[in-house]
């Protein structure tokens, strides 16, 4: 080991799934030896963990890596390491021939390998080399006590044909039960009390050990059939249907969208975290409509679930839907909307949205508008197509829709979410809402307040600052109180409704 504790930086791009898997890389950092530092000219390792979602995600990595190349040339021995999704992919190499300056390129499940990687690199920085076969089981090092991301799969089975995650990530693999409910309760038992289970396609979710489901749970089912009536293991490939075999009208017809079709143990899951009682909140990304069974809605109404569901459409237009390969129509994504509401009649609800997909016309986009008119989302992700190498759109479509109309059409739909938006943040004006409070920002000590020190402290207990956190429907609410109450659930009133900010006044009463 060298004289002084060797430091890391770690950037993370991308989603919930990334951040998990950046802070297990941290707590496996650590248990190596090393510290964390937030000055890459300080650091001896720097990882990025990429995204590939777009192109742009990748242009922002290969900006990062030029920027970190003039530290190796004042510090040789630094380590430049890439994971995620943008080295998953990289079946062939090609990415990785553009940066030839980065000494460690893994996908994100070779972590594990780091300390033996690390110790041919640099022996003297590792107290260890003993690798770690599966990087699930590391126990992530999380910023927040109060709040957490718990991965109950990766991958995904589903090929929708603009997407990277299959490749990225391989296929739908779950994690046993017994590992997920013993990382809730360990959270829990230091302090955790929002929870949210993360996975691809989070309600395929089939629990390779079912036999450590409780007795007593009601949503136990011992398989999930196909669409021709066999069933898929945890980890096999459900063949993607590809536009060829996708005729239009037909895509959906027996897609499971009714019940009894694609059962599994998500609602179980769901039943299970909330019998852990200090668990106060529970929420999933991302699920998939096909998954969305009464089952799983009906255990959205158990007391931990928030009051809030993401839940991507992606389009608006049966043919874009089918050209995607998401292999629903957008009627039958309107009947589980209507399912979900009439279960949980204010449930908040948000999408992902891609606008200008290969051969999307004008017509075709507008009736992804007035489906968002219709549906009226709390909130879109909205984002311009973006075409990616390896996926089946790439191969059958011409990217065809310019980035000048992809830009009008996002603007267009921005626009109309933030409309729709303001109007429904109305609502809330008045009522009282549940809170947890995530951050705190003291208020600014002003010139006045210098010139008179000795009142400072008089002035700041006047004025506790600003306390920012989400209520059970996902909405960042902002209320006057001290630091003291981060990490708490409090109720409050809401005195005034923005289009991403609800104002109000907290109640004196903890929730």
């Amino acid at each position: 080991m060298i004289d002084s504790q060797p430091k890391f930086h770690l950037i993370t791009y991308g989603c919930q799934m990334n951040k998990n898997d950046s802070e297990r890389m941290e707590a496996l950092l650590h248990g190596l030896g090393f510290a964390s530092t937030d000055v890459p000219a300080e650091a001896d390792l720097i990882l990025i963990n990429t995204c590939s979602v777009r192109q742009q995600a990748e242009d922002r990595v290969f900006g990062k890596v030029h920027e970190f190349e003039a530290l190796k040339e004042t510090n040789p021995k630094l380590i430049l390491g890439i994971t995620g999704c943008m080295a998953g992919r990289d079946r062939d190499g090609v990415i990785r021939k553009k940066i030839p300056s980065v000494d460690l390129y893994f996908p994100t499940a070779d972590m594990g390998q780091l300390p033996r990687w690390i110790g041919e690199l640099r022996p003297e920085l590792v107290n260890s080399t003993d690798l770690v076969e599966d990087y699930l089981k590391i126990n992530p090092e999380r910023r927040s006590v109060r709040q957490a991301f718990v991965s109950i799969q990766t991958g995904c089975n589903k090929f929708c044909t603009y997407c990277v995650v299959p490749f990225a990530r391989g296929l739908e693999k779950n994690r046993p039960v017994k590992d997920i409910l013993d990382e809730v309760r360990d959270l829990a038992a230091h302090g955790c009390i929002e929870v949210t289970l993360l996975g691809q396609t989070v309600n395929s979710y089939l629990a390779p050990d079912a036999e450590n489901f409780s007795e007593g749970n009601p949503y136990i089912v011992s398989s999930r059939p196909t669409e021709g009536g066999g069933e898929i293991l945890s980890g096999t490939r459900e063949i993607p249907r590809l536009v060829d075999d996708l005729p239009a009208g037909r895509q959906g017809s027996s897609l499971g969208m009714t019940q009894k079709k694609r059962e599994n143990h998500f609602a179980a899951l769901l039943w299970e975290v909330n019998q852990i009682s200090e668990i106060k909140r529970l929420h999933f990304t991302a699920p998939h409509p096909l998954h969305m069974t009464d089952e799983v809605i009906d255990a959205m109404t158990l007391p931990a679930h928030v009051n809030f569901i993401h839940l991507p459409v992606q389009a608006g237009d049966n043919e874009v839907l089918r050209r995607m390969n998401r292999r629903y129509t957008i009627e039958q994504f309107h009947e589980v909307v209507s399912r979900l509401h009439a279960k949980i009649p204010n449930l908040a609800i948000g999408t992902d949205i891609i606008v200008g997909f290969s051969g999307e016309s004008p017509e075709q986009f507008q009736k992804t508008v007035d489906m968002y008119r219709d549906i009226k989302f709390d909130i879109g992700y909205n984002a311009r197509y973006s075409e990616r190498s390896g996926t089946a759109a790439k191969r059958a479509f011409k990217d065809d829709v310019t980035q000048e109309e992809k830009k009008r059409r996002w603007n267009e739909l921005q626009a109309v979410m933030e409309e729709v938006v303001r109007e429904k943040n109305q609502q809330y004006v008045g009522q009282v809402v549940s809170v947890l409070v995530e951050r705190h920002e003291a208020p600014k000590i002003t010139d006045e307040m210098l010139a008179m020190p000795e009142k400072i402290q008089e002035v700041l207990a006047a004025q506790p600052g600003m306390c920012f956190g989400n209520s059970r429907e996902m909405k960042l609410v902002t209320f006057v109180g001290g630091k003291e109450l981060v990490g708490e659930i409090v109720n409050v009133k809401i005195k005034k409704a923005e289009t991403w900010i609800l104002d109000g006044e907290i109640l004196k009463s903890k929730n």
